[in-house]
């Protein structure tokens, strides 16, 4: 297969011409729209404001968030779409995270799953491999995010037999 072919498939056309072809937008024209639109959330990040510090401080740590890599092995329902998202939602939400937005790809013959949820906070991502009965995952949040409690809303779901956690502060090599 091309990797035109394969990148159309993923719903990338390469095609200058076509509407579905993705462009990235400059940083004056997202301005533009930005100022054009009066929109007064609590939620959206004004480019005349100052940014905030959203590392975290912990154990006399600073550092910019906790990143969790977690293995699910002998786990359940690794094919099923509908059930993934929604366990992806509930991790955010247990998390006391933002979702931004879900994107999740449903591979054939084997029926595996690979997504990310995009977090205002950082990122969760699976990948299935349903046939082995495993799943990996990534889970990285900063701010006042609780990410371990992801863990138990995955074991709840997937009913896995083990769980494998290894968790690094990221950005603490900065302070």
């Amino acid at each position: 297969m091309s990797n035109a072919h394969a990148l159309f498939q993923l719903g990338m056309d390469l095609n200058q011409d076509s509407s579905t072809t993705q462009t990235e937008e400059n940083k004056s024209e997202c301005r533009q729209a930005f100022d054009a639109v009066a929109v007064e959330a609590s939620n959206v990040v004004k480019f005349d404001e100052e940014p905030k510090d959203f590392f975290i401080e912990r154990d006399g740590e600073k550092f910019a968030g906790m990143h969790l890599i977690i293995d699910l092995c002998g786990a359940s329902r690794l094919d099923d779409l509908d059930f993934i998202k929604k366990t992806l939602i509930d991790c955010v939400e247990k998390s006391k995270a933002t979702l931004l937005h879900i994107h999740l790809h449903h591979f054939t013959p084997n029926g595996g799953v690979s997504g990310v949820a995009v977090l205002a906070e950082s990122h969760i991502s699976i990948h299935t491999w349903p046939e082995k009965g495993y799943a990996a995952l990534d889970v990285f949040m900063c701010g006042d995010s609780e990410p371990h409690n992801s863990i138990d809303v995955l074991s709840e779901a997937f009913k896995p037999t083990k769980v494998v956690v290894d968790e690094m502060r990221r950005g603490k090599e900065l302070e």
